[in-house]
């Protein structure tokens, strides 16, 4: 049977990352309608999807805009979504919004019995960042959205929901995880530290600060809450595959330091951008320090995180997460690339992992990646090539006779096959996975325990992402900023860790 869809939110995220897979899923049989939903301004556009010669057009229903602090949906959008949703008889939802209204569409797409594939992060918060009542909220969001879920899975026990985190798609991540599990059997060792560092390479200009909407820093959160979610969501993933009976994690500490847009405008001034960019003077409006003056309550930039995961009191693992926004970027121009500021406008997407697993084992990924065109003689796999990826093996031999001291795994080693379709080590091949996999579910093809980012799995996530904002809302105010929270595993995540990523597969 072929499932109707119903997509919320249809921006440029959608269209490069949901749509495509979609298109792909109605070419194979599985999916029939395809239904978007946005804001009027998005409604009166054409959207079109699909490959080129099969190109096909997205209808768009358009619902007034709410207040994020409202956490249910105003009746007005209810009444148009529940008309929609009969007419088109939709099965199954995409929410795909600005994170701020993730939770009241999921939770009324859950209360009619829909499932959800849910983009990341859960939810957000306005202010997360300066106040730590609205960043303990991120934590019981979850626990609002976990209800509501299982509710509906009493009520229907196919319905499901599916958090798109793709790096747990990613043969990479997949196979680190496999290798962490196998030393953890072998040994008992668990994860004894983890590093992780991730840079968008989005130069924003002092103007656009303040003025560009696209992931904008004035709501008073910002990279810890986009693509933050990603280290927040895969550093646990792999984490509980190096938990042992009696090791388990329990409870986390994190501590934060941040740089706010006032920050950046302090690392390169007004006045240096009037330098580097003939005309910025004339475009510019406002001064140095009326633009830090507005800026005082916006939202991270970067930020460091320090974390130590405890068992029975006892410290386990150590670890850091370092989410930067302000980092190596290929942008040359004055003007934003308006069209494409969601990969274009010199985006560099760069990633490191070190992990750390006692005297037995070292796991290093690297994603190095620049932006190039035809220049000759540039590998796109090597180190500076757009598909750059990489994962050092390091164990001890002296140990094991049997283990290698040093294995590399490249993007060639890393790629699999997946029934007619490569499952390269590429974001975007493993988000289609992600949409693959929920298309496979509802059709019947998958069993609900091979589920790679059910819901229930993401409480450790987000009480992560919680835990990042109430130290910098605390740091903010000058209170205490170090954060304890609980981590302790649910039923589900125990029973996903069981799964072997190749079932996954």
């Amino acid at each position: 049977m072929k499932t109707n869809l119903l997509v919320i939110g249809v921006g440029p995220h959608t269209r490069l990352n949901h749509l495509p897979p979609l298109a792909a899923g109605q070419d194979a049989g599985l999916v029939g309608t395809v239904t978007g939903v946005d804001l009027p301004a998005v409604a009166q556009q054409r959207v079109t999807y699909g490959p080129p010669g099969r190109t096909r057009q997205l209808p768009v229903i358009a619902v007034e805009p709410f207040p994020a602090s409202r956490q249910a949906l105003p009746a007005a959008v209810r009444s148009v979504l529940d008309t929609v949703i009969v007419r088109e008889r939709i099965r199954a939802v995409v929410v795909a919004t600005e994170p701020s209204v993730h939770l009241p569409y999921a939770v009324w797409a859950l209360e009619r019995g829909l499932s959800v594939l849910l983009d990341k992060p859960l939810s957000v918060r306005a202010d997360a960042s300066v106040d730590p009542v609205a960043a303990a909220l991120i934590a019981e969001d979850f626990d609002t959205l976990i209800d509501t879920y299982q509710r509906a899975r009493l009520r229907d026990p196919a319905v499901v929901v599916s958090v798109l985190g793709q790096r747990r798609w990613h043969p990479a991540f997949q196979r680190m995880r496999d290798l962490i599990a196998e030393v953890a059997e072998d040994t008992n060792c668990p994860v004894t530290s983890i590093q992780s560092s991730h840079g968008d390479g989005q130069w924003r200009l002092p103007d656009e600060l303040v003025n560009l909407p696209y992931h904008g820093f004035d709501r008073g959160y910002g990279k810890a809450a986009h693509s933050g979610y990603h280290m927040f969501d895969i550093v646990p993933w792999l984490l509980a595959a190096g938990e042992q009976p009696g090791k388990e994690l329990e409870e986390v500490e994190v501590h934060a330091h941040v740089v706010r847009p006032a920050d950046t405008l302090a690392q390169l001034t007004v006045a240096d951008h009037e330098r580097l960019f003939p005309g910025f003077a004339e475009r510019n409006a406002s001064s140095q320090y009326e633009l830090q003056q507005l800026a005082t309550r916006f939202g991270e930039v970067d930020t460091f995180l320090s974390m130590a995961y405890r068992s029975g009191g006892r410290t386990l693992t150590l670890g850091s997460i370092n989410l930067a926004h302000h980092t190596f970027s290929q942008r040359g121009t004055l003007e934003p690339a308006l069209a494409g500021l969601y990969k274009g406008n010199g985006r560099i997407g760069q990633e490191t992992h070190i992990i750390q697993q006692g005297p037995f084992q070292a796991l290093h990924f690297h994603c190095l990646q620049t932006l190039h065109g035809d220049e000759p003689g540039v590998d796109p796999a090597a180190v500076g090539g757009t598909d750059h990826v990489a994962v050092h093996i390091f164990r001890n031999n002296r140990l094991r006779a049997d283990w290698h001291r040093h294995t590399t795994l490249n993007f060639a080693d890393l790629s699999q096959s997946a029934g007619s379709a490569a499952a390269l080590p590429t974001q975007r091949s493993s988000r289609n996975r992600a949409v693959a996999e929920f298309l496979d579910y509802l059709a019947g093809r998958l069993p609900r325990h091979q589920l790679v980012s059910d819901l229930a799995t993401h409480r450790r996530p987000t009480r992560l992402m919680a835990g990042a904002y109430l130290s910098m809302a605390h740091r903010f105010n000058g209170t205490n900023p170090t954060a304890t929270l609980d981590f302790r595993s649910t039923p589900a995540d125990a029973e996903h860790c069981l799964v072997p990523m190749e079932a996954a597969r």
